[in-house]
């Protein structure tokens, strides 16, 4: 592993923790050479996995672009990173659970949605406001009613 600052070879861990549930470990290290800090993660690879997309189109799952989907809808909540990372960590073992190599992106994105309702239902709206494409206020007003049965 090389420093991402100084491109240096002398690193040192720190620190290790699991995280994600206990699916990943995190290593906060440091440069021997420039003393800068940082963190790397390791987890195992274990989803070779794809998504049929809705017009049929194959792409690989991509832990990335899930977790930028999710910080998205998070943005500005009182919600931590570790519950983010937990909150991924439990969407993977989900997808793992289905025991598929492909999976349409619907299944996915109702796993995200369910999960987000149970996490914050300001975070659920605005990831169900993109998935499910809402095209005016009425839309957002029939999610509201269906999130609070007590109406």
């Amino acid at each position: 592993m090389k420093c991402p600052y100084c491109n240096g070879s002398s690193i040192r861990v720190i620190d290790k923790r699991d995280t994600d549930g206990g699916t990943a470990i995190r290593r906060r290290r440091a440069c021997l050479h420039c003393s800068k800090r940082f963190t790397t993660y390791e987890r195992a690879e274990v989803l070779d996995l794809f998504i049929i997309k809705k017009d049929q189109r194959r792409e690989a799952f991509d832990r990335q672009k899930l977790r930028r989907n999710i910080m998205k809808a998070c943005e500005k909540r009182s919600i931590s990173q570790e519950t983010i990372d937990r909150l991924i960590g439990d969407i993977e073992q989900q997808l793992i659970s289905i025991h598929k190599t492909e999976i349409e992106s619907h299944i996915i994105g109702e796993i995200v949605m369910d999960a987000l309702k149970n996490l914050d239902s300001v975070a659920y709206i605005r990831f169900a406001s993109v998935y499910r494409d809402f095209k005016d206020a009425a839309d957002f007003e029939n999610e509201l009613r269906q999130l609070d049965p007590d109406d």
